[in-house]
This record gives C-alpha cells, structure tokens and sequence, in this order.
C-alpha cells in the first residue's frame, strides 16, 4: 500500500494557486493516483458522491493521466465520468450542476513538457483548507498497475453550449465575420458551432496539432502580429481565442488589437451590470476610475483569493463578480441576462466575457467600446526558468528595502510613493506608474506588470525591469 502524502511529497510537483502543477516526467501514474485518492477523501469529508468526473485539455501527456486518476478513483469505488477534452469552465458547470467532484488535467499555459491537476468540489473550486488536506492527508491506495480506457461523454459539452446559447434570443451577430484561432485550444471543437448559431460566420484560423502554451497574461510578439494580418485577411469584426485550457480568454478588436484580459472582464461586467467586483490588486485602476460599481475589493492573485472574497459580497450585493489580469472571469451569483437566469460559475471562464462584450458592441465596433474606457494601460510579461529561491529573496530584499530595490531596477531610489504588498511587491510610483513584481505561484517564473497613462510607458517599464531582474546579485 502507498500512503498519499508521502507520494506527494516526494513527487516534486508544486501546488500553486491553479492547483498541482509539475513537470509531465514528475506526474507518474502513482503520483496522479496519490493526489486522486487525497483529494475524493478529503471530499468524502463533506460530501456524498458515487461519481467523479474527468477531463483534460489538448497536451499529449493529458489522457494518461487521466486514466491514471480513473483508476484510482474506481479504487475507491466510485464511477468515473470522462467528458474528454474540454474546457476547464465547462467540467465545473457540468460537476456543479450534478453535485460531484471533478479533476480537470491541464497546465494552461504553462508548456507542453509540463501539466497539472486542478480540482473541482462539488460546489465549486477547492480551498485552501482542501489543500491542505490533499497535501498532508495519509490516505492509503494500491499501486496503479493498469491504466483503465476511457469512454468520452458529450453530454458537459453541450450542456455549457447550451448554458450560453439559452441567455439570447436572437442570432446577434448576425451579419459579423468573427476569426477563431483555434491553436490547441480545449475548446476548438465547441466554440464554433455555438457563434455560428449566433448568426455569425465563422473563420476558422491556426489549428494546431502540437500543443501551444498561450498565456493570455503574455500574448506573444507573433500572436500580435498574426491578429493584425488575420483580421486584415479575412476582413474580421473581430478574432477569439482562449489558453489551452480555455479559462482564459482573448478577444481581438477589428483593427487586430488584443484587448487586455482585465480591459475586457470590465466591459464583460459593465454589460452584466454587476454590482460589486473582488478583483486582484494586478488588474488595472480603470475599473474604479469607471465608477460602474458599487464596491471594488482588490485580493491576492489567483482565483482561489477572488472566490474567497466573494464571501464578503453575498448578501451585501445582489450581484458579484470577479476575474482576473488574464481574462478569467467568475459570476459569483446568479443573474438575469436578457430576462433569462445564468447560474453563478465560480471559476475562470473565457467564453462569458467574449459574449457579452460582443453582445454589448451591436451596431458600433470594440474598439469604440473600449475606447471609452479610461486611457490607464497595462502591459505585462514574465522571466522564465527564473529560481523560485531567487524570487522570493528579491521579494523579501524588496519588503525590507524598497528604495535600494528601485534603485537596483533602475527606477529611483526616492521616487516611491506607495508600496503594496498584498501579493508581490506592487510599487506606486511619483510618476503615477506602477510596476507590480511578482513570482509565479506554480511555475519557475517571475512576472512583472506595469501601468501609466501610455502602453508605450507600461511596455517600456517592463521591458526594462525584467532583464534587471536577472541580473540582481545578493
């Protein structure tokens, strides 16, 4: 017998804010059947179920995994549903809406020689207390000797098609070509169908057989171009896409232009009319400088942080939600949208915000939408392969000493005026820029976001800073 947390423990995966996340050599079968078993009892603690459900995103190592999961979970004699390759988003609807647990495998965007396990309660994304408990829990289970084949069922798939395609009661975009770039997207074989019975007509661009780690928070230099040519080739109104696991969304402007991922949650939420937002201290100052919503509270980042605060919202607000710099975005409650109910789904979802602000433009384009946003920009980018201990003694050298931090950054021992330390290190400067330096919570990498009044200015300080970065010496 293998005990969970000894198998966990040595198995050099990392728990980070998007759930277990390593390297694919690290994620055996023992290993996926340690955190399986750890994580159904510490479900069985609160819950009761016969049933768990399984997907995976596009990564070549994703279904073994899988299999591995499965087997253990039959270990401890439950029924495993498998919805194959899916996006993140529509296994929690799918495991919410029949009240058992689910396992989603995906790294998102992290490369294709890693992956990750993110799980799913019965009412939603896990805490921090389950966390715990699947890392430190002696939960015993066999070997896994025999990876178990998987039947794949439609039935989640269709049923978050049928969540989106239920709220409009006419075929909006009708007359709009809309670009799909569909990489190796887990919702490349959905996505389409459902625009194109919203009226529009659909192009698909960009399918890819080898996995593409797309970070919505870092849009490549080739994925800027390649939206520029796409929309001038094809004459688009505008051009989707998602990360791998599609939780995170992009949306592109008839000019080619990525609208940042907290730009377009904002607008998402304004077409929403939310009341209240529990958003991360990275997202952009715009969404207060708006004046759209009753109550702005800014948390860690990492969707476990803004689920946490919407405990503070309900019951204060009618309606809440949240997302994040990435795109993500999280309806905390229930709410009317075209005088029909959609459910709260408290999880990163990318096709809600890309609806609605499509929904929102009508006649008029996304770029005139966006424009009357207030002119705050935002630009970030990360240093891979970065030591996690040198990040956090940049982070501790920078808590105790701000000013020689800047200075070491080049940005001026004297010209700080706020520093914020709710997650990283985020420093207000004289200037009115800010540059926020942060660690990765799951993978070996140091990003840094920046925001001014230009996105010349924001790109220019990141570009700056994370080459310094590297080179600080202790």
């Amino acid at each position: 017998m293998l005990v969970s947390h000894r198998v966990i423990e040595h198995s050099n995966i990392a728990f980070g804010t998007s759930g277990a996340r390593g390297l694919v050599e690290h994620f055996n079968p023992d290993v996926c059947a340690a955190f399986t078993v750890a994580f159904v009892q510490t479900m069985r603690f609160a819950f009761s179920f016969n049933t768990l459900a399984i997907a995976i995103d596009n990564r070549p190592s994703s279904y073994a995994m899988a299999q591995a999961c499965a087997s253990a979970a039959q270990q401890l004699g439950l029924t495993v549903i498998y919805y194959g390759v899916l996006p993140t988003p529509a296994l929690a609807n799918q495991a919410m809406a029949l009240s058992i647990p689910a396992i989603m495998v995906t790294g998102s965007h992290i490369p294709f020689d890693r992956n990750g396990l993110k799980f799913y309660r019965p009412d939603g994304e896990i805490t921090k207390a389950d966390e715990s408990s699947i890392i430190n829990g002696q939960f015993t289970f066999e070997p896994i000797t025999n990876l178990v084949a998987l039947q794949t069922s439609l039935d989640a798939a269709n049923a978050y098609v049928s969540r989106y395609l239920d709220l409009f009661d006419s075929p909006f975009l009708a007359g709009k070509r809309i670009g799909f770039y569909q990489h190796s997207s887990a919702g490349r074989d959905i996505y389409p169908a459902l625009f194109e019975q919203l009226g529009a007509e659909v192009v698909l661009i960009g399918r890819s057989d080898k996995f593409v780690p797309i970070d919505t928070e870092a849009v490549s230099e080739a994925d800027h171009q390649h939206a520029i040519d796409w929309t001038k080739q094809y004459q688009l109104d505008a051009l989707f896409s998602t990360d791998g696991d599609g939780d995170r969304p992009m949306l592109a402007d008839e000019h080619g232009q990525w609208l940042r991922g907290d730009l377009l949650c904002l607008l998402c939420a304004q077409a929403l009319n939310i009341d209240a937002l529990a958003i991360p201290v990275s997202c952009n100052t715009a969404v207060e400088l708006t004046g759209s919503f009753k109550l702005v509270m800014r948390t860690k980042i990492g969707s476990p942080y803004v689920i946490a605060g919407f405990s503070a919202l309900q019951g204060h607000y009618p309606t809440f939600a949240g997302f994040e710099a990435n795109g993500g975005f999280l309806l905390g409650s229930d709410i009317k949208v075209n005088q029909q109910l959609l459910k709260a789904l408290p999880t990163r979802d990318a096709l809600l915000p890309i609806l609605m602000v499509l929904f929102a433009v009508k006649e008029q384009s996304i770029s005139a939408l966006s424009a009357n946003l207030p002119t705050r920009f935002t630009h970030s980018d990360r240093v891979t392969e970065f030591a996690v201990e040198k990040s956090k003694h940049i982070i501790e050298f920078g808590h105790a000493f701000p000013g020689k931090l800047l200075a070491q950054l080049g940005l001026g021992e004297n010209n700080l005026s706020q520093l914020c330390s709710v997650d990283g290190l985020r420093f207000n400067l004289t200037s009115g820029d800010v540059v926020h330096l942060r660690p990765s919570g799951n993978a070996p990498e140091f990003r840094c976001y920046a925001e001014s009044n230009t996105l010349e200015q924001a790109k220019k300080l990141v570009n700056h800073v994370l080459p310094l970065l590297a080179q600080i010496k202790f």
